[in-house]
């Protein structure tokens, strides 16, 4: 019985035995297969790069104020009498936009002036009988005062008759009304926005570590979406003297001429400021670039061999310096030379030394001005 029991055991191990030697022999030959696989060629797009002049200019985004621009309101209260005005109207500084009801005030000044010529006439008999010494001085003292307070009355409701016709306190374009004809108005209470257009303020911010090449007198442009085909041209005319706290940059403001005002107050608009010397500098489309914490990079194919030494076309990785951007391109500042072929697309899929296939029937955009079609 035991002799049965120690021949069945020895079966037994020598067909494990077996088994494990049949399955180390087919690992090894998997994993000498994998160590030799070559996995197919990538597909991807490429460009060969070449160098550019870039002037020095740094894009932003603006927004147009006007140079003059209030809310033109009641000085004092009273009731509309007349509106002289249609909303969106050019006016003259002077101009007069709204009268207020003044028959009360007129009233008061007739009555005030024939009171300032009563005291006029007994002025002027006053200075008669004083010459002739019948009165005494203190008596055409109290004349000559009577006199001059008649007359501060009628200039007073003079003025206040003036007042209530509310002229535009410069040339500029209406905005749309706010009141109606027979309506009682505050103090204060806004009748039309007023405008001054031409010529225009654009303020933008400017990075502060960018600011001190920014100099009064400075060139720059000004385009919009909203007005296609035209630019702008002006000069930067002040410089704010703090840095704000949150964005951390410097506002700028300059003024540029707006003819046919196309330009309104409040608008968002492109701006390129011009400072410093052009630079030569490698373009590449945006999406050849791989960005990374611990470095921007692209990958340049070139003739690579395998561990066989066969050769075959694939990609090594290059970390490059990118400084600024125009439309879909990057600028390339240092890392690259003109002549490289650089993948322009399919850049997350590929790895140092992987095997590429170029194809280049369709392009990523590389255009420096751009112009969606749903812009």
């Amino acid at each position: 019985m035991a002799k049965r029991m120690i021949l069945m055991l020895v079966v037994m191990l020598g067909l494990l035995s077996s088994l494990g030697f049949y399955k180390f022999r087919q690992i090894s030959s998997a994993v000498q297969a994998a160590s030799h696989f070559q996995p197919p060629p990538e597909a991807v797009t490429s460009i060969v790069a070449h160098q550019e002049t870039w002037p020095a200019t740094m894009g932003v985004i603006g927004t147009m104020e006007a140079v003059h621009g209030v809310t033109v309101s009641a000085d004092l209260p009273g009731t509309v009498d007349k509106i002289l005005f249609d909303s969106g109207q050019y006016v003259h500084e002077g101009d007069v936009l709204v009268e207020l009801d003044t028959r009360q005030e007129r009233a008061q000044l007739a009555s005030l002036e024939a009171q300032r010529d009563l005291a006029k006439a007994n002025f002027n008999r006053m200075k008669q009988l004083l010459d002739a010494g019948v009165i005494s001085r203190s008596d055409f003292d109290a004349a000559v005062a009577q006199q001059k307070q008649t007359e501060a009355n009628v200039a007073e409701t003079k003025a206040t008759i003036e007042r209530k016709m509310i002229r535009a306190p410069f040339s500029g374009v209406l905005g749309i009304r706010k009141i109606n004809l027979g309506q009682y108005l505050a103090a204060g209470n806004a009748i039309v926005p007023l405008q001054s257009l031409d010529p225009i303020y654009v303020d933008f911010g400017v990075p502060q570590q960018d600011a001190a090449q920014v100099r009064h007198g400075s060139t720059l442009h000004v385009s919009s979406e909203d007005i296609a085909g035209r630019q702008f041209s002006g000069r930067v005319t002040a410089i704010d003297s703090v840095v704000d706290q949150a964005t951390r940059n410097v506002t700028v403001q300059a003024t540029l001429a707006n003819p046919g005002g196309k330009l309104k107050p409040g608008m968002f608009v492109q701006v390129q400021l011009g400072f410093g010397q052009s630079r030569s500098v490698i373009t590449l489309p945006a999406s050849a670039i791989s960005y990374a914490p611990y470095g921007d990079s692209v990958f340049v194919i070139a003739d690579l061999k395998d561990p066989k030494g066969n050769s075959y076309r694939g990609v090594r990785q290059q970390f490059v310096k990118v400084d600024g951007s125009r439309g879909d391109q990057v600028a390339v500042v240092s890392g690259l030379k003109p002549g490289d072929e650089v993948v322009t697309s399919g850049v997350f899929k590929l790895r140092n030394g992987a095997a590429v296939n170029v194809n280049n029937k369709i392009q990523p955009e590389n255009n420096p001005a751009p112009k969606p079609a749903d812009s």
